[in-house]
């Protein structure tokens, strides 16, 4: 039994050391995390579009704190752990399986092995233990399943000038949902506005790719621009730069927009190609990506202040 948990442990940990690995090589601004701001809606997982029929990564890193009333339950946070009684629940079920695993350990301690202590019952606990994976898969299944009849689909077009009257999304513009109603009041996004959102997806990639802080500054809030800051700067210590170039907006179509405050926000599912390589600074050889066109799908969120321009509060991976 020790061997097969391993074994499984050797796999979980092969599993995020490529997940490491498949985030670090993506090197255009953004760096593959979800990372900013999205108001009060900055913990809530933006409407699937036709662009993006997924749910986003949540947000990472952000200077926006999760507030008291949206916060999440004990119970959603903790999980299995966090019930009454323990990870293995009160009752008769959870007093009998405390004792199985008592009893093990106290064979362990002595030297006789893990399921020496547990005598006869040796293949009971094997059945406990399949019913408690049994449970543990139901919950899970529940769980998702909550989840996907809670999200309210958007109505997408395959160009996001397509989309520029619709409503941010059926359950907003009727003040219904799975949950609590959203933060802030619906906004309407004109079809200028999407053609600002092209035009910064352009600029801001390529200020990015010339290592262009003031660029930067222009377009992005304080927030992203010290996410920028920061990812440039680790690029300097590896001694590589990172060029995109040849960027083009496939497909995008708007997931929802809401005014909160005196804040304009707008997230917009794109799917772009670029030309992303990572080269080396002194002899310019590519360390990462190619010359061929790649793409990317993204969520990006903007923010216009009063009287003011819109300016990118947050990506976020689907």
């Amino acid at each position: 039994m020790l061997r097969r948990f391993r074994s499984f442990f050797a796999l979980l940990a092969l599993a995020a050391a490529l997940s490491f690995v498949i985030s670090e090589a993506d090197a255009r601004a953004g760096r593959g995390v979800s990372g900013g701001s999205r108001g009060a809606r900055t913990y809530s997982a933006p409407p699937p579009t036709q662009t993006a029929p997924n749910t986003a990564a949540p947000i990472q890193r952000s200077a926006t704190q999760p507030s008291t009333p949206s916060a999440p339950s004990a119970a959603t946070t903790t999980g299995l752990a966090g019930r009454p009684g323990g990870f293995f629940g009160g009752g008769l079920l959870g007093g009998l399986a405390m004792g199985f695993l008592g009893a093990g350990l106290f064979g362990m301690l002595f030297g006789s092995g893990f399921l020496a202590g547990l005598g006869s019952f040796a293949g009971f606990l094997g059945l406990l233990l399949q019913i408690a994976l049994v449970v543990i898969v139901a919950r899970l299944a529940w769980a998702w399943w909550q989840r996907r009849s809670q999200s309210q689909p958007a109505f997408a077009g395959p160009s996001m000038r397509d989309n520029a009257t619709r409503p941010e999304s059926m359950a907003s513009f009727l003040g219904m949902g799975g949950g609590a109603a959203p933060s802030g009041t619906p906004l309407k996004i004109e079809p200028a506005d999407f053609d600002e959102f092209e035009r910064l997806l352009r600029e801001i990639q390529a200020a990015y790719s010339d290592e262009d802080l003031n660029a930067l500054r222009l377009r992005t809030t304080p927030e992203m621009l010290s996410y920028f800051s920061e990812d440039l700067a680790q690029n300097a210590s590896r001694g590589v730069v990172n060029k995109i170039s040849d960027v083009n907006l496939l497909q995008g179509d708007l997931s929802e927009a809401w005014r909160e405050g005196n804040s304009d926000y707008a997230t917009v599912a794109m799917r772009f190609g670029l030309v992303d390589q990572t080269l080396d600074r002194a002899s310019g050889r590519v360390v990462e990506g190619s010359t061929s066109p790649t793409e990317a799908k993204e969520l990006w969120t903007f923010r216009r202040a009063p009287q003011g321009d819109w300016t990118l509060s947050a990506i976020q991976q689907t």
